[in-house]
């Protein structure tokens, strides 16, 4: 933005207009103050320094700040004398600013610029004055730097007021000029300053929209109308090159009435916005360029985007060579016209072109400055405009891809879900089929072994605690994988229990003792829980699994002649449980990999030892279902101990649940079976007859109901997944029918949740057995059921 000549005002002035403009500097200066920090000279600073001032003037005042500065200065003139000393001000503190003159009467050339250069010149005839003083030197070098060309708001405003004031000196003093021979005025102020005024508004106006508005169409459109009402052209218009017309479209409600924009030729533009002076000048609206008329003009565009101004007064002199250039302008009523170039970053877009219709104009250097500063402003807008443009589309574009983002996640979704239910329904299925043949390898091998019906060999005995062996082995992979995938999958839940923690530690130990042995490891147990203080409420079943897993893996890494350590101690409510042996240990580069599943550390120890790499990644997700963690610590070649942190659990109603148990219960009892596999059913009926018990087997639920009634049992058996009539119907038959309701029912299922959650018992079981069926289990659920039954109960319930 250009800023003001060297000299805004260069005229002689009363005393007293002087001090007046002294003022308005000074309340200028205190306007500022708020939002940055303004310095204030006058000639006072001089008294300090016992020297004269070699300037030529006798007063002055120096505002210096970022925002606004101007450099005041003023000597007598006339044939008499200078100004008194009296004139030197006297500043007054208060809020009215004032000074006081014993000759405020007399007149005295007054200077008054706002040119950075012109003040710093100032600034700098100053220093020499204060050489003694070494800091204010470089003060004045400091203030020097803050100089800025003034802002156009704080420029238009204190311009207003000077205009005022100097409109009230000239009207007070109308013979000021022959009154004062001497006077020298160095250029026309009042029309200058109020021309320069009425730019200044209009520049805040546009710039103004251009700041608070982001509506182009609006600005570019009322920005012509009012800029060709201060220039008082003929016609105001914009030209669009045609690379740009896509970004800034004319208002469409007007229809083109020219040649299309698609028939443009490339390089040129047309005419999108227009105002007139009168509706007798002809609307050039549309109208587009012709290719062969600028032959001959080399580097238009160039030139234009280096920021030319292009001024013709007269049309018929300036294009005389131009005979098609010259028919197009006289076409359109143009006999002057001057051209600013509208540039957006650093490309050409377009051009604001004032016109003279009627006759000749010669332009002034104002106006062809104060149509480009309009450009570059209204460059800033299109510019704006473009970015919020692309913006919008960037919008819309991520809009788009959220919306289609989020449909892909759904559908993903949904095939996962398709999936999960895939999965889980495979898992149920492959869980029955896997688990009811191991039932019968475990519970046959088991019952043999148990009751054997005739002599056994050694070598059978053998070869039947092998079979036992091996279909517990195989559970036991089966149960990791189905219990892993539940945790993950969020749905398994905490059968939670009171127990004693040394019972749980020595049972954990007893179990693989025997492995231990054949290993020749010794395990070692370090309890330090008092025993009035041993009860612990968890899931007792899976934390002896995590302490069969860890207990396991370190019996499998630890060589012959080691030990494995199993400590247990209580903190506060926190269970500690630790598994510390003697083994190969684990290097810190494979520890990441402790825990994750199906991973084994390396190659040779998938080779060496079994295992599918399940346990350790079941362990840490059992420990966190419980909202606990696992640590551990480990140096290879010496060993590694794991250790589990178990917070205490909220107390539930269920009850510890003994491994072993005696058929004492009430063996005049019938049972009734309701089985469709044949091998499980004979292991149960095996069982359930050695123990005492009558028992009958059916395979078809529908019959069993039928036959129930006839049978007066006491307790029925019922697999939950039978063909037809499956063990949900048969259990909401018994619990209806009133001749079956006092009787009690054990269900057999692949997975038996807490009772405090069981859908099961919420169907209408009494309980329920998981399969494989261990033998101990079965009896003891049997008897329990048994003893829960009261004669004079089952008498009244089967009496006609």
């Amino acid at each position: 933005m250009p800023s003001f000549p060297a000299s805004a005002v260069c005229r002689t002035l009363p005393g007293a207009t002087f001090n007046q403009l002294r003022d308005l500097l000074h309340q200028t200066a205190l306007a500022i103050a708020p939002q940055a920090t303004a310095t204030v000279l006058t000639e006072a600073v001089l008294s300090a320094t016992n020297r004269s001032l070699d300037l030529e003037v006798e007063q002055f005042v120096v505002v210096v700040s970022e925002p606004f500065s101007a450099l005041l200065s003023a000597k007598a003139v006339g044939p008499e004398s200078g100004l008194e000393p009296g004139l030197h001000s006297e500043l007054h503190s208060g809020p009215e600013l004032h000074y006081e003159s014993s000759t405020e009467s007399a007149a005295c050339e007054v200077n008054l610029t706002f040119e950075p250069a012109s003040i710093a010149e100032f600034l700098f005839q100053l220093r020499p004055l204060f050489s003694h003083q070494s800091d204010v030197p470089d003060t004045l070098g400091q203030l020097c730097q803050q100089l800025r060309p003034n802002d156009a708001k704080l420029q238009s405003e204190f311009t207003l007021q000077l205009v005022e004031r100097l409109a009230i000196a000239g009207t007070a003093n109308p013979g000021l000029n022959s009154d004062y021979p001497f006077v020298s005025v160095c250029q026309p102020v009042e029309e200058a300053l109020r021309q320069q005024v009425e730019q200044e508004r209009l520049l805040n106006q546009v710039i103004t929209q251009v700041r608070q508005s982001l509506e182009l169409s609006s600005i570019l459109e009322t920005a012509v109308q009012q800029v060709r009402h201060f220039l008082q052209a003929d016609r105001l218009v914009i030209y669009q090159f045609d690379a740009h017309l896509a970004a800034v479209r004319p208002n469409p409600q007007t229809p083109f009435d020219s040649e299309p924009l698609q028939h443009l030729q490339p390089g040129y533009g047309c005419i999108t916005y227009e105002a007139r002076a009168a509706a007798e000048i002809s609307s050039v609206l549309h109208v587009a360029e012709e290719e062969n008329c600028f032959v001959g003009i080399p580097n238009c565009q160039e030139k234009y985007c280096q920021g030319y101004t292009l001024a013709v007064n007269d049309v018929e002199a300036t294009y005389v060579i131009s005979p098609c250039l010259l028919k197009l302008l006289r076409r359109h009523q143009i006999q002057a016209k001057l051209v600013a170039p509208i540039v957006v970053q650093g490309e050409l877009w377009g051009l604001l072109i004032a016109h003279q219709c009627f006759a000749p104009r010669e332009w002034q250097e104002s106006e062809k400055t104060f149509l480009q500063r309009i450009a570059e402003h209204l460059a800033i807008a299109i510019d704006q405009a473009q970015l919020y443009a692309q913006v919008q589309q960037q919008k819309e574009t991520l809009e788009e891809r959220v919306i289609e983002r989020t449909q892909e996640l759904h559908d993903a979704l949904a095939v996962a879900q398709a999936a999960s239910q895939v999965r889980n329904e495979f898992v149920a299925t492959m869980s029955h089929e896997l688990r009811t043949p191991l039932t019968c390898v475990i519970g046959m091998s088991a019952t043999l072994l148990r009751w054997s019906f005739g002599h056994l060999s050694d070598r059978q005995r053998h070869y039947l605690q092998t079979i036992h062996d091996s279909g517990e082995h195989l559970l036991a992979l089966i149960n990791d994988i189905l219990d892993l995938s539940q945790v993950e999958a969020g749905k398994a839940t905490l059968n939670l229990s009171e127990f004693s923690l040394t019972n749980l530690v020595n049972q954990s130990l007893q179990t693989l003792q025997e492995k231990a042995e054949s290993n020749d490891i010794a395990l070692i147990s370090e309890v330090r829980i008092p025993a009035a203080g041993d009860r612990f409420t968890a899931d007792q079943r899976r934390l002896k699994q995590v302490l069969l897993n860890l207990l396991s893996n370190a019996i499998k890494f630890t060589p012959e002649g080691g030990q494995v350590t199993l400590r247990a101690w209580l903190e506060a409510e926190t269970a500690m449980l630790q598994v510390e042996d003697t083994g190969i240990g684990i290097p810190e580069h494979q520890r990441p990999l402790l825990f994750q599943k199906f991973q084994q550390l390396d190659t040779s120890y998938q080779r060496k030892y079994e295992g599918t790499g399940l346990g350790l990644a079941l362990t840490k997700q059992l420990v966190e279902l419980h909202g606990g963690w696992i640590d551990v610590d480990s140096t290879v070649g010496m060993g590694s101990v794991f250790t589990v942190h178990l917070p205490a659990q909220q107390p539930s109603a269920a009850t510890d649940v003994p491994t072993t148990h005696s058929s004492q219960g009430n063996l005049q009892g019938r049972i009734v079976l309701i089985e469709n596999h044949e091998e499980s059913a004979m292991l149960i009926c095996d069982l359930l007859t050695a123990a005492g018990y009558q028992v009958v087997w059916l395979v078809d639920g529908s019959t069993a109901v039928k036959q129930i009634e006839i049978l007066h049992p006491v307790v029925v058996v019922a697999d939950m997944q039978l063909p037809g009539m499956d063990g949900y119907e048969v259990m909401h038959y018994l619990r209806t029918s009133p001749a079956t309701q006092a009787l009690k029912i054990l269900v057999l299922t692949n997975h038996c949740p807490d009772k405090t959650d069981s859908h099961y018992l919420e169907a209408g079981a009494d309980d329920c057995l998981e399969k494989p069926i261990e033998p101990e289990q079965l009896l003891y659920k049997v008897a329990t059921l048994m003893d829960s039954v009261t004669p004079a109960a089952l008498e009244a319930a089967y009496s006609p």
